[in-house]
């Protein structure tokens, strides 16, 4: 079946399913399918009310989806954390990629965060930090929205390896869309070098996986790459995904 029997068969089932059936179903049809063809179909399916968020770690998800849909609705969510190289990033692609990149912002500063809940929160309690600059905005920021499209993969973390492609956000009652779900990191970094893609200079400093300043360290050769995230903390997520 092709993506395009999928889309015909998906907006015909519209007005006898829910949406929980529909993502059910897209993510068996849709899970052979490149990453190219699941965009199309979350293009297709929710139209203007589908975004894509990006942690600016590289343009890969961006690349791909502005191919598919130009103009697409881009989240960065900026924590007040960020490494200048991430800001810098972001900016970067805005000059360079048909998206509209949107500034998601914490409903405190980092100044008023400290006022309110002392300095350093991150190392005293980095779950309620990385959901006061990170989950709580992003919730936020996808009310307008019926689905969005992230670039985590399986390969990633342990706790990412049951990603689907096409899933329900139980958690924020929408669609998630993950068209990279499948890939490993060599095939990340064939696309980024086929492609001439944007990434994070931090990449090149021993940075294979890049959050915020204060709770991300560099990765010595060998060590897992999310190990530089949290480390000592024994905290392997931030939240906007598990």
């Amino acid at each position: 079946m092709s993506v395009v029997d999928i889309e015909i068969g998906l907006k015909q089932q519209r007005g006898v399913m829910d949406i929980q059936d529909i993502v059910a179903s897209a993510a068996v049809f849709l899970e052979d399918a490149s990453a190219r063809e699941i965009i199309r179909w979350a293009a297709a399916t929710f139209g203007d009310r589908l975004c894509i968020t990006a942690s600016m770690s590289d343009a890969l998800l961006i690349d791909l989806v502005s191919r598919v849909k130009p103009g697409v609705d881009t989240l960065f969510i900026d924590t007040g954390y960020h490494f200048v190289e991430t800001i810098g990033t972001r900016d970067a692609v805005r000059q360079v990629y048909d998206v509209n990149v949107i500034d998601v912002m914490p409903s405190r500063t980092v100044a008023e965060q400290e006022r309110d809940l002392g300095p350093r929160l991150f190392g005293r309690n980095p779950d309620l930090c990385c959901y006061l600059r990170k989950v709580e905005p992003l919730n936020r920021a996808l009310e307008p929205y019926l689905a969005w499209i992230s670039g985590i993969r399986r390969d990633e973390a342990a706790t990412r390896a049951g990603i689907k492609v096409v899933e329900w956000d139980e958690k924020r009652q929408m669609v998630k869309v993950n068209p990279i779900a499948r890939w490993t990191q060599e095939d990340v970094d064939n696309y980024i070098a086929d492609n001439g893609v944007l990434i994070n200079p931090l990449h090149y400093d021993n940075y294979p996986s890049i959050g915020c300043a204060p709770c991300t360290r560099q990765v010595a050769p060998g060590e897992d790459p999310r190990s530089g995230r949290w480390a000592g903390l024994g905290k392997t997520e931030c939240g906007l995904h598990i």
